[in-house]
């Protein structure tokens, strides 16, 4: 593997390192699980092996969510990153990214690489953000947040805005 597919690689991750992670370690629970099954259906117990079956599938339905942020927020990365290099540091730019970790973790990664970090750094610090806020702010305010399709659409489709055409 050459460098630069690694470097690429590596932006992926730093774009977006919290699904990312959640994926991963949803992917290994999801097997382990999967592999637990199968060991109970060895032994003939059908009912553990389906329960241990459904949960499986369940947790690599949470590492396919995890994975596909991940790469939206890569997206969100490019895109970020573009309107740094076009217009320079903006703080219009960051204020729709604020409310969410993994948008501020795209952003602040954009703003590294185009020599606006320490701006993007204090922005977020004077909004209140700190390494320990995770969750988006809608979610804390409400947690079914993550059922919305408003909520769904601005976690998969950064940028993008619904149009009236689209909606009918």
């Amino acid at each position: 593997m050459n460098t630069t597919r690694l470097n690429n690689i590596a932006r992926y991750i730093k774009a977006a390192p919290w699904p990312y992670m959640t994926g991963l370690s949803s992917l290994a629970l999801a097997l382990g699980l999967a592999a637990s099954g199968l060991s109970r259906l060895n032994v003939g117990s059908m009912a553990e092996a389906t329960i241990f079956g459904c949960w499986s599938g369940g947790w690599i339905v949470v590492a396919l969510f995890a994975m596909a942020d991940g790469c939206s927020r890569h997206r969100e990365y490019k895109r970020i990153k573009a309107m740094f290099i076009r217009y320079g540091y903006n703080e219009r730019i960051l204020d729709p990214l604020a409310r969410s970790r993994c948008q501020r973790d795209a952003a602040l990664l954009a703003a590294t690489e185009t020599g606006h970090r320490a701006n993007a750094n204090a922005y977020f610090t004077g909004l209140g953000y700190r390494w320990y806020h995770i969750l988006p702010d809608s979610v804390i305010q409400n947690p079914f947040n993550f059922l919305k399709p408003s909520f769904l659409r601005a976690s998969f489709l950064p940028g993008k805005k619904a149009t009236p055409a689209l909606l009918q």
